[in-house]
């Protein structure tokens, strides 16, 4: 590679850094977007002077290669710009399990390419000794990885459509799952000293296709509210097999990038498990929101449902000096958030101190609420993380619920044999009134009571969240 290409490959990098620098803010999100792709393209061109094409296939490469990325481009457009926002982690999920994919793709071919170069003599890329422990160990980690994350994505994909929420387990799962593993990682050991062997091929495609299947095994047994835990594992595992396909074949905007993934998907999941105050292995191997589970909290919290009107609401939240307001999955269900921000408005023309409190898993995918109010236009300065709002949760008038469940039931705080119990929670219970707006009684998917529904000082307003807060907007301008 020339010093030129390393250079540009480097600035590649510093746009990606940059870029997920940026996305750490909702104000600066959309620069840190626009900043990361235009890295991506750097990277992608100058990719073109690596690739040694043979003159007899050279044409039918290049067009091959154009069909692709025009296909991929209409895709991508036609994604982002037709789907809703209620639908953006089904989305996160199917590129995601597009981008393990195409890594899986890419090392299976270069591992096909050592064990039988006469089938693939058109394209090489220069990367270390083709026939060292250095490219082989790479190509069939990528493979696993890659598949693995593929593969799991889909079935998260359907864990968020609603196909197959519960878990799906049968007793000795996770022993067969290891025995799998096991056979997978025994092949992978082979292959990495006889990758020229006449049947490296066949233990080769057998490894994939267990890969494949190991990634439907493993994300079968988990909840579909655990999805975005999961998602963002699954996003580490493409990152690192982008990574270990960019060290093979000796690309560095693939090595950095992979890296940056794979390392910011790590932590992304850990701070999710952590704002769950759950293990990674709880998520992975508890089935969690199963009916077993559910179980765990018995008996019911003591007191009465107490419901409230829209117009009774109202009159609380006109007169209140400060309110605030706690987003949930419901809202994005809804699709509320523009209400929302016009409530807000109108309790703000009253001088009515108005916040948002955002829990880290509220909703389907981290940073789910922010994006939803950013997209009503609600002013960021308003929104305030968990850990900024509940020490002052004591002097709050009013407390707004809307579609919030788990993230918001003190039984996280007061009982002990509750699944959740430890879970750091938005003590909306400690404000004077709490207005939860609710469609019915159901429980959230931890599949128990929330204890907040029966407090002395929680009201509920049932209905539409959006026709709730139409209604709520029209009775505050009436008052």
């Amino acid at each position: 590679m020339s010093s030129t290409l390393a250079l540009i490959f480097i600035g590649a990098a510093v746009l990606f850094i940059l870029g997920i620098k940026f996305l750490s803010s909702p104000k600066t999100a959309r620069y840190g977007n626009l900043t990361a792709a235009a890295g991506m393209i750097v990277a992608f061109l100058a990719t073109f002077p690596l690739m040694q094409f043979s003159d007899e296939h050279k044409s039918l490469n290049c067009i091959l290669m154009v069909v692709g990325i025009l296909i991929g481009l209409a895709m991508g457009a036609a994604g982002a710009y037709s789907v809703k926002m209620t639908a953006m982690p089904q989305m996160v999920a199917a590129f995601n399990g597009l981008g393990g994919g195409a890594a899986a793709l890419v090392a299976s071919m270069e591992f096909i390419r050592i064990a039988h170069p006469v089938m693939f003599s058109g394209i090489t890329l220069s990367g270390p000794d083709e026939n060292s422990a250095a490219f082989i160990i790479p190509m069939l980690f990528a493979t696993l990885i890659g598949s693995l994350s593929f593969s799991g994505s889909i079935i998260a994909y359907l864990k968020l459509e609603g196909k197959f929420e519960k878990p799906h387990t049968f007793p000795g799962q996770n022993y067969l799952n290891g025995l799998i593993l096991l056979v997978i990682l025994g092949l992978g050991g082979w292959l990495t000293f006889n990758s020229v062997s006449g049947n490296a091929i066949t233990f080769f495609v057998i490894m994939f296709a267990l890969a494949l299947f190991f990634g439907v095994a493993m994300v079968m047994p988990i909840g579909g509210a655990d999805m975005p835990v999961v998602i963002s594992l699954l996003n580490s595992f493409t990152g690192l097999a982008v990574a270990a396909d960019g060290f093979a074949i000796n690309n560095l905007a693939m090595l950095v990038a992979g890296t940056l993934v794979g390392s910011s998907g790590t932590l992304l999941t850990l701070l999710m498990c952590k704002a769950m105050n759950r293990p990674v292995t709880n998520v992975l191997f508890g089935a969690f929101g199963s009916a077993s589970g559910a179980k765990a909290a018995a008996g019911g919290p003591a007191g009465t449902v107490k419901p409230i009107q829209a117009d009774e609401a109202a009159l609380l939240l006109s007169y209140a000096q400060r309110v605030v307001i706690v987003p949930g999955y419901g809202m994005a269900v809804a699709q509320a958030q523009h209400s929302v921000r016009e409530l807000s408005d109108e309790l703000g023309k009253r001088g009515v101190e108005v916040q948002f409190a955002i829990h880290p898993v509220a909703g389907r995918m981290p940073g789910h609420m922010n994006v939803l109010l950013a997209e009503a236009n609600v002013p960021y300065d308003q929104l305030c993380e968990m850990e900024a709002i509940n020490p002052s949760m004591d002097r709050v008038d009013v407390c707004l619920v809307i579609g919030a469940n788990d993230v918001v039931n003190p039984a996280a705080r007061e009982e002990k044999s509750s699944p959740i119990y430890g879970m750091p929670i938005i003590e909306a219970d400690h404000a004077k009134t709490v207005i939860v707006m609710k469609r019915s009684m159901a429980a959230g998917f931890a599949g128990i009571e929330n204890h907040l529904f029966y407090k002395d000082n929680t009201r509920m307003l049932f209905g539409d969240a959006k026709a709730s807060l139409n209604a709520l907007v029209a009775a505050v301008k009436a008052s």
